[in-house]
């Protein structure tokens, strides 16, 4: 069992959670992740760690509500337990001194991405972080952002705040501009990695990805989170979840992707309809 020692709503649909897990806190790395359980019987997901304190012995995570399980996760309060929480898990990114790194977050792939920006800064990496969304509301760490940064861009899809554009025209403009990029991390959507992928591509530059398949275990057994990188198959929890991404599969990891899109819609509704009847109750 692990306590909710805080919680932060980031917008309507982000939360922000800070867990007690010392000894995930203690080996936690850049690139890690966990799976969580919210109760007998409950789904197990993959959230990335967005965080940590070994001192304080807490582990921080972001989520957004868009299922069944992450709604019911962000309906869980400061005080409440997680049935499950195991990690740290996956490969950490390689760090290095690099030279100039540009850190992309599409979304709540900010989340994803802060860690990793972070562990290049203090490498000592000159950062360029660029962060997107769909509107003004959906912009996460910021602040945080900026801390890790030697330059920070932001983006929206519909111009609310900052650029108007998609992150993918911002990183297209750092490369025009003649500056030398010596590597790009990109974590958000899947569309989002592919664009970044697709830009950098021509031009040489390294471009890493943190893959999101569907996921059970975390630790190679089930199979479920296999992709193709350079015409293998990978596990996403074990050989990941951070790859080449002029090497990834994009279509195919789209298509496993919505496997079980239809089920996942039923679940949701079946969440909503029993929420609504709850409401309707108090």
């Amino acid at each position: 069992m692990h306590r909710i020692v805080k919680k932060e709503q980031l917008s309507d649909i982000i939360t922000k959670f800070v867990i007690e897990a010392p000894l995930i806190a203690k080996k936690r790395k850049a690139g890690n992740f966990v799976i969580l359980r919210l109760m007998e019987g409950g789904e197990r997901i993959p959230i990335t760690i967005a965080d940590s304190d070994p001192k304080l012995g807490t582990v921080t995570i972001i989520v957004q509500a868009v299922g069944k399980t992450t709604k019911q996760l962000c309906s869980f309060n400061e005080g409440e337990y997680i049935l499950d929480f195991v990690g740290p898990l996956g490969e950490p990114t390689p760090i290095k001194n690099f030279g100039r790194v540009i850190c992309i977050g599409g979304g709540v792939g900010t989340a994803e991405v802060y860690p990793i920006g972070k562990a290049l800064k203090d490498a000592g990496n000159e950062v360029i972080g660029i962060v997107g969304a769909r509107t003004k509301s959906l912009i996460i760490l910021e602040k945080e952002m900026s801390k890790v940064c030697n330059t920070l861009y932001i983006t929206t899809d519909d111009g609310s705040y900052k650029r108007k554009g998609f992150v993918s025209d911002q990183l297209q403009d750092i490369i025009n501009s003649g500056v030398k990029i010596d590597g790009v991390y990109a974590i958000g959507p899947i569309p989002m990695m592919k664009v970044c992928a697709n830009v950098t591509k021509p031009y040489g530059i390294k471009t890493y990805v943190s893959l999101n398949p569907i996921m059970v275990d975390g630790t190679g057994m089930c199979g479920c989170c296999r992709v193709t990188v350079g015409g293998r198959m990978k596990f996403t929890c074990v050989d990941g979840p951070e790859f080449d991404a002029h090497e990834v599969d994009f279509d195919e990891l789209t298509m496993r992707n919505r496997t079980y899109v239809d089920l996942e819609k039923v679940s949701d509704q079946m969440y909503e309809q029993h929420i609504c009847k709850l409401e309707v109750v108090k």
